[in-house]
């Protein structure tokens, strides 16, 4: 039986890590696997959207953007059969299990964007961002819980790299990528916190979101929703999917067998309404006309559909 529980948005999933145990990694032989897909149901949720031309760097960011001078905040990546792209699948309260080595998290702050989305990473682990933009970004860290709200990891700039090189006309902007100074932070949370974001200073539709695991049992779903963990023990065990752009999170119990596979299917309701103050709207007083002169915005990278 499928349990939802409403928490705050974009805030926390309870994984147990306040329960008082340490995980134990094992030798697991003939262990099961869980497999699956996560689906949004209904239509695609309306998007947040931020006016390029009140936000710094407007021509060069605004080669990601509609074509009408605003830039999509993607953080509802939906396939053709309603599948979900982002949705962090894992277990919860495992006492034991397979080695816990999780890869160092990256993240590419690169045409205005921040890549990828959505991370996994251990707490006192450290994260590393690069800037591959040649514009400054500014580093903004919070961790996130309903009660005590939002507290702040780091604040630090990101700049670029000194010997980028832009050229161009009418915001084609053509460059090669090349890395700027890495910004390294290491990530610890408070107790009973476990999910943290990051956000542009400078470019407000800029996020990355990351959680915090305390085991090796999870899983990120592409585009075609489908996620799959492997090398678990037998036994009983909560499976909980989480995605930042929803208001709740959905868990199952699922019994697990050596050498088989699991099937469990998780489906999300699609969030109705208005979802946040950024969404597009006609305002005549911040139009394409406050760029200086000669300065468009053309999508010349990707034309972003609302």
């Amino acid at each position: 039986m499928i349990v939802r529980f409403v928490c705050w948005s974009l805030l926390i999933v309870m994984l147990g890590a306040s329960n008082g145990w340490s995980y134990q990694g094992v030798v697991v032989e003939n262990g099961g696997s869980i497999k699956g897909t996560v689906t949004l149901l209904g239509e695609k949720p309306r998007p947040m959207a931020m006016n390029l031309v009140t936000i710094p760097d407007a021509v060069y960011c605004g080669r990601i953007s509609t074509g009408t001078g605003w830039r999509i905040v993607e953080d509802f990546l939906i396939g053709p059969e309603g599948t979900l792209k982002d949705a962090v699948v894992m277990l919860k309260n495992v006492k034991k299990g397979k080695p816990f080595d999780l890869p160092k998290v990256e993240v590419e702050a690169i045409d205005c964007d921040f890549t990828p989305f959505v991370n996994v990473i251990k707490d006192r682990d450290e994260l590393t961002v690069i800037n591959m933009d040649p514009i400054e970004h500014d580093i903004q860290g919070y961790e996130t819980a309903r009660e005590r709200g939002a507290r702040i990891l780091f604040n630090r700039p990101l700049p670029m790299n000194p010997f980028h090189k832009v050229m161009g006309m009418l915001g084609e902007h053509v460059h090669t990528h090349m890395p700027g100074k890495p910004m390294v932070e290491k990530i610890h949370l408070r107790k009973n916190r476990n999910i943290f974001v990051m956000q542009c200073g400078f470019h407000p539709y800029m996020f990355s979101w990351g959680l915090v695991l305390d085991n090796p049992y999870y899983s990120i779903t592409k585009e075609d929703g489908v996620f799959e963990i492997t090398d678990i023990l037998p036994g009983e065990y909560d499976l909980v999917v989480w995605h930042p752009g929803m208001k709740v999170y959905i868990e199952q119990k699922v019994t697990v067998e050596a050498g088989k596979t699991a099937n469990v299917n998780f489906e999300y309701e699609s969030p109705k309404g208005r979802r946040s103050a950024h969404e597009m709207h006609d305002n005549p007083r911040f139009g394409v006309e406050l760029l200086d002169e000669g300065e468009v915005i053309v999508p010349s990278l990707r034309r972003q559909i609302p």
